[in-house]
């Protein structure tokens, strides 16, 4: 019997989950040691290897961010009509796989051209392995927010693994080598779902295959002109690193595109159908104002921790990027479980906030974790450094928003897209984002420490702390707005909570 054709029945609730949510979670858990692994090093590394200043610095790493999280918009219409979620995955770890080997090489050209393949890699990649994941539920199965849950902490294990180890070995061994690792741990993500995806039965299987393999000219396929345009677009995105001063065009211009494409969809539908995609791009837009606050972590919150947190601990000064991009994912690993078991134990009693209030505390949470680092700031002007506990305590209220609103998120997607769209709609889920890291280089900016005093704290702490409570605040206000319009969203919502 042909697995790959046969149709698998969705798990009874009193089973718990199905078999192949562990499988997705183990390809996502060692893709993300991988991109996290890789993506720890980029800011410091320009920095302090290729000798960009910090503006330079931020504006590529924004861009960076920004096109990593575009390109699943154009994964997800690959797949939705084309190739189906498991062709996209294989062929989006095939091309990250690349790009992190290529990043490995000592190499003037490798930089720009490393970052080139994991864009367009993830692009196929990130949007349909978290879609998969929605096929195995019910739209209303009240496991599937648990699922996701579940789903995001093997993101989080990836990403505190490849933070720690990736910025050690980075940073206190060689930034080549901080690469080459995260290239490894990529090859086994490929490995572990290209054993498994059989189990999937008809999950993630091509739409129309006699339409994927029919020859569009010259005797080649569809599919393989989908592989080899997306190659012809890596010089384009080198291009764009070297003159990426017009990211702001193309960016807020695919923003308007993709709200347009939106509202002319769900102005074609009936009733239900449109107000559930209104809902939708109402979360989806909040969602990037989210990002541009959290990512600081990626970015300006490295550097900080490089200069103005104490690192020491029992006369032992740990190294602070590998202890930044460790924590947020320990923090999520942490408190998962708890979060896992907490949505259906509050739907157990009917008193299980919906989403859009899940939203709203995801930013009243982000900006209270922002607010403890600016009274650290406050009260540590005269050292220039702030502990370490501190630290870790701000990280611990922007984590229990994160979980609040990116697992959430995913499942909202999957809940309120039709199913015909569904991988369309993640990738602009994901293009959001993109908005959010975008801006969130220009937010990093705001930061940037002259040169003639980044080795000095105490000089350098105000350049954080002004900005920090700016966040801190603007995160918070938001939280609030959004609670007070969570009941007009829930009504377009319909049954879905």
């Amino acid at each position: 019997m042909d697995l790959t054709e046969t149709k698998i029945p969705e798990a009874p609730a009193s089973t718990g989950h199905p078999k192949q949510l562990y499988m997705l979670f183990f390809t996502e858990m060692w893709e993300r040691f991988s991109f996290y692994g890789m993506k720890a090093l980029l800011l410091a590394y320009m920095i302090s290897e290729l000798k960009f200043d910090e503006p330079k610095g931020y504006a590529i790493l924004g861009s960076y961010a920004a096109l990593v999280y575009t390109m699943p918009m154009f994964g997800g219409m690959m797949s939705d009509r084309f190739l189906g979620g498991r062709k996209a995955v294989m062929y989006g770890g095939v091309l990250m796989t690349i790009g992190h080997l290529v990043l490995a090489l000592p190499q003037d050209w490798s930089f720009f051209y490393g970052m080139a393949f994991i864009i367009c890699g993830n692009g196929f990649f990130k949007p349909n392995i978290s879609s998969l994941v929605g096929t195995l539920y019910s739209d209303n199965d009240p496991r599937k927010d648990s699922a996701f849950s579940i789903f995001y902490m093997g993101i989080n294990i990836g990403a505190a693994l490849g933070g720690l180890l990736c910025g050690y070995v980075g940073q206190q061994i060689d930034w080549h080598y901080g690469f080459g690792l995260a290239g490894l741990f990529m090859i086994l993500g490929l490995v572990v779902f290209a054993l498994g995806k059989k189990s999937l039965g008809d999950k993630g299987l091509p739409p129309n295959p006699v339409h994927l393999k029919a020859p569009v000219f010259a005797g080649i396929s569809r599919e393989v002109v989908i592989y080899g345009a997306t190659l012809l677009i890596i010089p384009v995105i080198v291009a764009l690193f070297h003159n990426y001063e017009v990211m702001d065009y193309i960016m807020f211009g695919l923003g308007g595109l993709a709200v347009v494409y939106i509202l002319t969809f769900a102005l074609r539908n009936e009733a239900e159908v449109r107000n559930k995609l209104f809902a939708a791009l109402v979360l989806t837009i909040s969602s990037s104002l989210f990002w541009a606050f959290y990512e600081q972590n990626a970015g300006s919150l490295n550097l900080f921790a490089m200069r103005n947190v104490d690192m020491h601990v029992g006369g032992v000064e740990l190294p602070a990027l590998a202890v930044n991009n460790f924590l947020p994912p320990a923090w999520v690993i942490a408190l998962s479980f708890v979060f896992s078991q907490l949505w259906p134990y509050l739907n157990r009693k009917g008193i299980e906030p919906n989403t859009p209030s899940k939203f709203g505390l995801s930013f009243v949470l982000m900006g209270i974790g922002f607010y403890v680092f600016y009274l650290s700031c406050v009260s540590n002007e005269e050292t220039g450094l702030i502990s370490l506990p501190a630290f870790m305590a701000g990280y611990f209220f922007i984590i229990c928003g994160e979980l609040c609103i990116s697992p959430i998120g995913l499942s909202m997607i999957t809940k309120l897209s039709p199913a015909k769209i569904v991988a369309l709609m993640m990738g602009i889920w994901f293009f959001a984002s993109a908005i959010g890291e975008y801006l969130a280089g220009k937010i990093g900016a705001l930061m940037s420490v002259p040169a003639e005093v980044v080795d000095n704290p105490v000089l350098s702490l105000p350049y954080y702390s002004t900005i920090l409570n700016q966040i801190g605040l603007w995160s918070v206000g938001i939280g609030v707005a959004l609670l007070c319009l969570g009941y007009f969203i829930r009504r377009l919502m319909g049954e879905v909570r």
